[in-house]
């Protein structure tokens, strides 16, 4: 019989640092899907990266001994998971091609209203309050402001990017929601990552076919580089160490800690690429900090919309 997982009503300190070391991360990838975009296709970027992840992972578990194909019922979930990560993702490279990191990032950043809205209707310990409510609208309006330059761009291609983020938005909030309230809440974290980084290696190879992408290996030495820091770290050990914190810790107050990521592109781009240091960015840095602290403060759950 499988133990029950021990869930924390509050993200302690390991938490916390880990959060804070994922979304450092997640920004710089952004970055380098982005950079790698003029070397390699969007789907075929996206088809290696999960590829590689997928076969990294299966030889993790087969080395810690965790079962991948054991009949525990979650196959089901676990397709529908995978589907929707795969589409996620189809969504972000695909809009990548279309619009600029800036548009994509604040459009993508908005499913922590989705998983907000959606997950306490099915997990009552994840509503939150008012107080919290306004620390995400705080938090999502700062990172609007830093982007504000990207966002008011007058060139009319931008719309398809939009539109790619907003439903790879939609796309994330769900999958963390079937990842919260399905059987999938009791496999372990890299059962539940196999199903969607493989599904999604395999959904978009057809995506990179049909889309009739050149399938090379003659890239550069930074376009190799930038797709084994996606893979390696962003794919396997970044979404392993997510999926790990799901089953322990309150969803919606670690997705209030993903706004730290467009923030974290912004501050790498002045580090690495030398761009000015905006007063856009200085409010953002203030004001998801404000936002995470409100989500993260206690208080009594509003009933807004509960039975």
């Amino acid at each position: 019989m499988t133990p029950p997982i021990k869930r924390h009503e509050r993200l302690d300190r390991l938490a916390i640092t880990l959060l804070i070391v994922c979304c450092a991360f997640w920004g710089l990838q952004q970055i380098l899907i982005k950079s790698t975009l003029p070397e390699i296709p969007a789907m075929w970027q996206a088809a290696m990266r999960f590829w590689i992840a997928t076969v990294l992972l299966w030889l993790w578990c087969l080395w810690r001994g965790i079962p991948l194909f054991n009949a525990d019922k979650t196959l089901g979930a676990g397709l529908l998971a995978g589907g929707l990560f795969a589409a996620e993702f189809i969504g972000i490279y695909g809009g990548l091609t279309y619009t600029n990191a800036s548009r994509l990032t604040v459009f993508l950043y908005s499913s922590v209203f989705v998983v907000a809205l959606l997950l306490p209707r099915f997990v009552p310990s994840e509503r939150l309050n008012l107080k919290q409510w306004a620390g995400l609208v705080i938090a999502f309006c700062a990172v609007a402001i830093a982007f504000s330059e990207g966002l008011l761009s007058t060139d009319t291609g931008h719309w398809r990017g939009d539109l790619l983020a907003i439903a790879a938005a939609i796309f994330w909030g769900l999958t963390t929601l079937v990842l919260r309230v399905t059987r999938l809440s009791q496999a372990s974290a890299e059962k539940a990552l196999f199903y969607q980084i493989a599904m999604a290696a395999a959904v978009t190879t057809i995506a990179s076919l049909v889309a009739n992408e050149p399938w090379t290996l003659n890239y550069s030495i930074y376009a190799w580089w930038s797709l084994a820091l996606q893979s390696v770290v962003g794919a396997f050990v970044s979404y392993l160490t997510w999926m790990w914190m799901l089953r322990h810790y309150p969803a919606t107050r670690m997705a209030s800690f993903t706004f730290l990521t467009p923030v974290f592109a912004l501050i790498f781009g002045v580090g690495f690429l030398g761009e000015h240091l905006s007063w856009q960015l200085l409010v953002a840095i203030v004001g998801v900090a404000a936002g995470i602290w409100l989500v993260n403060q206690k208080g009594r759950p509003q009933t807004l919309g509960t039975k």
